[in-house]
This record gives C-alpha cells, sequence and structure tokens, in this order.
C-alpha cells in the first residue's frame, strides 16, 4: 500500500498540505492553530531526568495534535525556570525529541509539533549564546556581520530540537521612552530593513520552499506600529494614519516578506480602531493581497484574549480573529473554542482550513515530516558556540560609539596612564549589560567593563574601582569613595546607564511585562513593561557623575543602556563620551578594546538622541513643517541619527550627480543616476567610515515631505591619508513616496541628494525628476 501523498517528500508542498487537511477532523484542524501550553509546563525536572508531565499529555489528547509548542527551553524570572529546573545544552534535543516523539506516535496522523523559541538577540535558553540586543547590531550599521550571527543562532536553536525563532525586528523607536527601546535596530524604517532582511537571510536561509536542517523559520515582531504608542507606554494606544503606517512602520515589513520570512507577529497594538491581531485591513488587505504574503501570522501572547472586550464571547472574539488573518493563537483561550465558532457559524471551515495549511506548510517546508529529531542528526555548519560567541564580541565591538571627544584623551595609550579607576552601577555587572529577553547566565561567563579594562590595560597599569552609587534611586552614601578613587588615578572611567536584568522577585504582567511596583520595578530601567516618563539618568548617578568630573581627573563616560537616555552638555567636563547599548556578555571586553585603541569606535547612532524628555519627539525624519524650536530650549537632539565619531578625522567632498535631471520612465530599469561622494582620512589612525545617503524632497510630490530620509549607506576602510569615492545608486527604491494613490512611486519634483556622517551634517546635490524624458545633460 502506498504512502498517502502528504507523506511524500517530493511532492509539492501545497499538494501535500491539500491532502493532509482533506483527511482531517475539525478537532485535529483546531488543534493544529493553537499553542496554548507554556512550553516549560510541558516537562519536569527530576533527579533521573526531565520527564514530560501529564497536563502536556492531555493537551496532545484533547486536540488528537499540537500545532505548537512556544517555550519549552526558555528560562527567566517570569517563566521560572531556572538553571536548577530547566534544560541546559546537553539536554535540549533529547527532551525535545520526547516531546516530538510523543505527538508524532500518539496521535492519529502523527503531524509533528512546531517548536516555537524566543531569539531576540541569541537563543532564550540556558546555555544559550547571548548577542548584543537590537539596538547595539543597529549600531553597527553592518547587516552582513547581523546576518552570520543570526545564521549561527539559528543553528544553534535547530541543534537543540527548535524550529521556529521569534525575534524582534519590525518596531521602530519613535519615542525613547518605551522600554522595549534595546529591541528595534532604531528610529529608521531604511536601517530597519536592512537588518530584517538580514535576519531572515541569515535565520531562514535562501529563499524557497525548503528551510535546511541547520536553519529555522523567523517569525518577525511585531505587526505592526508598536513602537508608535502614545506617551512610549507599553501596549498602549497607537494614533497612526495610514501615511505614517506605510511610510515609517511597514518598511521593514514589507522587506522582510520579501526576504522570504515564514511568519509575522501581529501587535498588540491597534491600528484605525481595531488590535492588529483583529485588523482584516492589516492582515489581510495589506499583508496577503497588497503584499502576496503567504506565510503565517500569529497572536502575541493573550492578544486573542483582549478582544472579547469587542465581541462580549470568547467564541466570537477567536472568529474575529480568524477571519482577520490570525493562523495561530498564543496561551489564549479563545481558539481553543474555534470548533463552536464553527459550528455557530461565527466562521467557516473553509477560513480555519486556510490557517490550518499555512501552519502545516511550514511543518512541511521544515522537513519535520521527513525528520522530526534532532538527536543523531549531524550538527549543522552553524552549530559552533566558540564560533557565535566571537561573533557575539565582534557584534558588541562594532556597536560602541563614540558620540564625545576631546581629541586628546581617547584612546588610553601612548601617554602616561598610571592608573585607570573604573566607576560606576554597570562597570562590575554581566547581567547588567546583556538586555531583556535573556536566560540566566552559567556563573563566571562573560566579561564586564571592569574586567574588560583588567585583562586589556597595558602592563604596569594599575586598576581601581568602585561602584559609586546604585542603578536606581536617590542614594549618595558611596558618591565620596568613588570621588576618592577618580581623584588619585590619571583618568576614570565612569560606566552608567540602565539595566534590563530581571530578578526572581520581579513581578510581571500575564503576558511576561514587568509591573512597576512601589515606583520602581526591582533594579530595571529598561525591557518590557518598563516604560520611562523621564529619561535623564536617576539621581544618583547624576550626581555621582557631578562629583567625579569634579575632581579634574579627565573622565571617559560609558553608557550601558538599552534606551537612549537624555543626556545634558557634557563638553569641558568628560573628556569623552562612549554609548555601549547592551553589549552582551563580552561586552566589557569590547568596551575596553575601543577604550585602549586595540579596535577603532566603528558605531554610529541608531537613533537620535535627546536633550531632555521635554523635546520628544527628536527622531531626524520627522515632516518638514519648518518649526523654529522652543524658546527655552532647542527643539534638536543631542546627538542626531546616525552621528558617531573616531579616533581619526574624515572629511567629506561634495557629493556629484551622474546627472541633474531625470525622467520619472527612468526609473522603472537600472538605476538612471548615481550619486558619488569623495571620502578622506585626514587623520594617523585607521578608520572605517559609515558614508550615509539621505533624499531631502525640496518641491513637488503629493505629500508633505519629511525633513530628510536615508535611503543608503556604504562602508569604507581609509588608511590614514587614504581617499575613496563612495557610490550610491539612485534608482527607484532609492527615490520613492508613499502617494495618495497609495502606492510606493518616484514622483516627479526636485530633490536634495545628501551625503555626509550624520543626519545633521551633510552637502546636497540637487536632482530634478521630471514628468517627460528630458535631454541627458
Amino acid at each position: 500500500m502506498s504512502e498517502p501523498l502528504f507523506r511524500e517528500p517530493e511532492a509539492p508542498v501545497a499538494d501535500r498540505v491539500r491532502d493532509l487537511l482533506s483527511r482531517m477532523t475539525l478537532t485535529e484542524k483546531v488543534g493544529q492553530v493553537n499553542q496554548r501550553m507554556y512550553g516549560w509546563d510541558a516537562y519536569e525536572r527530576t533527579p533521573s531526568g526531565h520527564r514530560l508531565t501529564d497536563a502536556f499529555r492531555e493537551e496532545v489528547a484533547a486536540f488528537d495534535g499540537m500545532g505548537a509548542l512556544y517555550g519549552l527551553q526558555r528560562a527567566d524570572p517570569w517563566s521560572g525556570v531556572t538553571a536548577e529546573t530547566g534544560i541546559g545544552a546537553a539536554d535540549g534535543a533529547r527532551v525535545s525529541d520526547a516531546v516530538q516523539r510523543h505527538v508524532v506516535e500518539n496521535t492519529r496522523l502523527g503531524i509533528p509539533v512546531l517548536l516555537v523559541e524566543e531569539m531576540p538577540h541569541g537563543l532564550q535558553a540556558l546555555d544559550g549564546t547571548v548577542l548584543p540586543v537590537n539596538l547595539a547590531v543597529g549600531a553597527t550599521w553592518n547587516p552582513e556581520l547581523y546576518e552570520e550571527a543570526a545564521c549561527l543562532a539559528a543553528a544553534e536553536l535547530r541543534a537543540r530540537g527548535g524550529h521556529v525563532a521569534l525575534v524582534s525586528a519590525l518596531d521602530l523607536v519613535r519615542d525613547p521612552r518605551w522600554g522595549r527601546a534595546e529591541e528595534c535596530f532604531g528610529e529608521d524604517p531604511y536601517l530597519a530593513a536592512r537588518f530584517t532582511e538580514a535576519l531572515v537571510r541569515g535565520v531562514q536561509g535562501p529563499a524557497g520552499d525548503r528551510i535546511g536542517p541547520d536553519r529555522a523559520a523567523v517569525v518577525l515582531k511585531h505587526f505592526a506600529g508598536q513602537g508608535a504608542t502614545v506617551g512610549g507606554r507599553n501596549s498602549a494606544a497607537t494614533e497612526l494614519g495610514a501615511r505614517e503606517l506605510h511610510e515609517i512602520h511597514l518598511v521593514a515589513a514589507l522587506a522582510g516578506v520579501r526576504a522570504g520570512a515564514a511568519g509575522v507577529m501581529a501587535a498588540y497594538n491597534e491600528f484605525d480602531g481595531l488590535p492588529c491581531a483583529a485588523s482584516h485591513r492589516l492582515l489581510t488587505g495589506i499583508l496577503r493581497e497588497e503584499w502576496g504574503y503567504e506565510g503565517l501570522v500569529m497572536a502575541d501572547g493573550l492578544a486573542v484574549d483582549r478582544l472579547v472586550r469587542l465581541t462580549g464571547d470568547p467564541v466570537a472574539a477567536g472568529a474575529l480573529a480568524l477571519r482577520a488573518g490570525t493562523d495561530l493563537g498564543l496561551w489564549d483561550d479563545c481558539y481553543p473554542r474555534l470548533a463552536e465558532a464553527v459550528r455557530r457559524e461565527l466562521v467557516d471551515e473553509a477560513t480555519l482550513d486556510t490557517a490550518v495549511g499555512r501552519v502545516l506548510a511550514l511543518k512541511f517546508r521544515l522537513g519535520l515530516f521527513e525528520h522530526p529529531y534532532a538527536s543523531g542528526r549531524a550538527p549543522g555548519r552553524g552549530a559552533d558556540p566558540g564560533r557565535l560567541e566571537r561573533l557575539s564580541e565582534r557584534v558588541a565591538r562594532e556597536s560602541v560609539t563614540l558620540l564625545e571627544h576631546d581629541g586628546v584623551t581617547l584612546p588610553l595609550v601612548g601617554r602616561r596612564v598610571g592608573t585607570v579607576a573604573v566607576i560606576g552601577p554597570n562597570a562590575d555587572s554581566v547581567p547588567q549589560q546583556i538586555g531583556d529577553y535573556t536566560a540566566p547566565q552559567r556563573p563566571g561567563l562573560g566579561s564586564s567593563v571592569l574586567a574588560g579594562v583588567r585583562a586589556g590595560a597595558p602592563g604596569g597599569t594599575r586598576v581601581t574601582y568602585a561602584r559609586g552609587s546604585g542603578l536606581v534611586g536617590a542614594d549618595r552614601s558611596g558618591v565620596p569613595g568613588a570621588v576618592a578613587v577618580a581623584a588619585a588615578a590619571d583618568v576614570a572611567v565612569l560606566v552608567l546607564g540602565g539595566s534590563s536584568a530581571r530578578e526572581p522577585d520581579t513581578r510581571f504582567d500575564a503576558n511576561g511585562a514587568a509591573v512597576v511596583a512601589s515606583g520602581n520595578p526591582v533594579g530595571m530601567t529598561c525591557g518590557e513593561g518598563v516604560d520611562l516618563a523621564e529619561l535623564a539618568l536617576p539621581e544618583a548617578q547624576s550626581a555621582l557623575l557631578d562629583a567625579v568630573v569634579a575632581t579634574g581627573t579627565p573622565v571617559v563616560v560609558v553608557l550601558v543602556q538599552g534606551r537612549p537616555h537624555a543626556l545634558g552638555d557634557l563638553t569641558g567636563r568628560a573628556a569623552a563620551v562612549l554609548s555601549a547599548w547592551y553589549p552582551g556578555p563580552w561586552g566589557g571586553r569590547a568596551v575596553a578594546d575601543v577604550l585602549f585603541g586595540a579596535a577603532e569606535p566603528r558605531g554610529r547612532l541608531p537613533v537620535s538622541v535627546p536633550r531632555s524628555a521635554a523635546q520628544l519627539p527628536v527622531f531626524y525624519n520627522g515632516k518638514d513643517h519648518g518649526y523654529r524650536g522652543y524658546v527655552d530650549q532647542p527643539a534638536t537632539p543631542r546627538h542626531p541619527f546616525g552621528h558617531g565619531l573616531s579616533y581619526s578625522t574624515v572629511e567629506y567632498g561634495a557629493p556629484r550627480l551622474t546627472r541633474a535631471a531625470v525622467a520619472v520612465d527612468r526609473f522603472g530599469g537600472p538605476a538612471p543616476v548615481e550619486c558619488v561622494v569623495r571620502v578622506s582620512n585626514t587623520g594617523d589612525r585607521q578608520v572605517r567610515e559609515t558614508v550615509q545617503l539621505y533624499v531631502r524632497r525640496v518641491r513637488g510630490g503629493t505629500s508633505w515631505p519629511r525633513v530628510r530620509e536615508l535611503r543608503g549607506f556604504v562602508q569604507v576602510e581609509l588608511a590614514p591619508g587614504e581617499s575613496a569615492e563612495a557610490a550610491f545608486p539612485l534608482d527607484a527604491r532609492t527615490m520613492a513616496s508613499f502617494t495618495h494613490a497609495g502606492s510606493w512611486a518616484v514622483e516627479q519634483g526636485e530633490f536634495a541628494i545628501e551625503t555626509g556622517p550624520s543626519s545633521r551634517d551633510t552637502r546636497a546635490a540637487r536632482l530634478t525628476v521630471t514628468a517627460e524624458p528630458r535631454p541627458a545633460p
């Protein structure tokens, strides 16, 4: 007897899906669109090893199958999983296979389960390799490096039996008060789009029907506009119009879809009065009908249950989300009742079949029907924790951004530095530099800034330390001791900033967001649910900064942070200011390499740094209405998007265009115009310069223009005295804007094509785009 068609590995995925759907009961179908169980409830650790729980067995039996299981290997204070109770690297594949084997061998059709894990910046599991947070990744302006790291992280996930990686990529930092700023690549849609493409390529591999055994399916979070909530409050309302949604918040999502992303996660926020999980206009109209997307849409945790406020009924709420285009629930109580919704004719079974088909298609693409188990499989080419650790440190090193410098103090070599004082609440803590969504780290893993300075200091250099203050609060009792340490040193490295480190006694909302208690969350100033009204450094840290500066010792401020803190004017007070967005476990070594000149500062700001929370928003690409600023302070940021200094000096020539005018219809093919700019290293050290291209509409178009928009960047390596030319093709993607017709197109008008080292330091050439062809100049 021949195998059923769905068991034929060479058959087209669509045919296999159709065949399997035709054999399924309504109950089995409902089971495939659910992942209502927390993965850590599926096992328990005993003295003899891990065993599957009765609750897991009952969940599988209830639907004669299981669509997906979330967080089997997750460990953190919210899940309550610790190093003592969780699944380490040595047991990951074995426990995953035990789960899979039970599902395959104890259900009628033997449909494998998708094992879904968080991979926001490395696998969130015990012994998972942690990468710097996305804001640090964005600061590298190096998508190729991130693609390599994402590839290895995916291989690590697959080696432990996981299949689907949930990764934040689509949110933008439009309000730095938002605690999840660290999960964003920055404030700019173009920059986020390039990193989203790199993420999809790295995690999933080449576009196609199949996802290889050392790759994973990626689900991009969050679709869409979650970074635009009012007041920077997590999961709050948004006031997005269709234009802002398309111009800013859908750009990275469209790039991810075109790169082949397997899934997207519908965000908590609403658009046009409906939460994203219930928005037919967003999930079906835009995503599927306009973009042609065929992948999976997953709800965020408990998001479908929130819809009961609209429907008054959990069965109707599930039907509402399913009709809108949400394929897979997460932990909710509504999707398990979809069979009732079908019987009550609240949703057609054909609509359910469509969602089930997308879940099954992903399982076929991953090869789970042929190879459901991880144990015994040869490790993929990327499953190398040592290589991934080195890449994590490299990302950290390239993300360190020099914001201010007196031109003398750094690097800390070549002049007499007998004693370096390392001071501050972020100086000697690895947990405080790794960000949110991380598992407990093994003791001794990683390097704090203090450890990095001690290891990287030249022989004969004395390194002293004082904490000086707590991370939060107003206690100044440690300041005098820190002042004494600073006064006795030749230079003070003052490590300030924030922390997203969650403690065992941190309280959480049902969806995992931290809960603020007694005015402050426990030890946290950033992370999911940790939104701030005030962006200045906490009182004790500010007092510590003032006191150490007052000693007269040259001070290098290092900000370890997950969001841009509002900075006062440190000109003439601090010799240098560096930003090290949560740089991961080995970030201390990376910071030390930059301090001592073993590495050049290469980072560039992926987000504008405000002067105060009162002046928000300060993102660089707002609408160009000619606003003149406040009376009491400038409206401009302290440091602009794209800014970053080096230990050398770089000069830019004026941009040159290969032609000054071009017709609109020329943008349908190869780039009709090229912009070229000459860049010269006029200093005495090697430099890697990030050359940025901005487009500013001066006249014409169907909507009010933005101040300027990033539309390209390249990195050039320059030896001392060397010059090079950076070339940018001005093609349709570079020049397009979102029109009133609801599509992206190149419109006629006059444009300033700008190049420079930041969004605030550019030179321009004019380009006229005409409706009719003109002779070439």
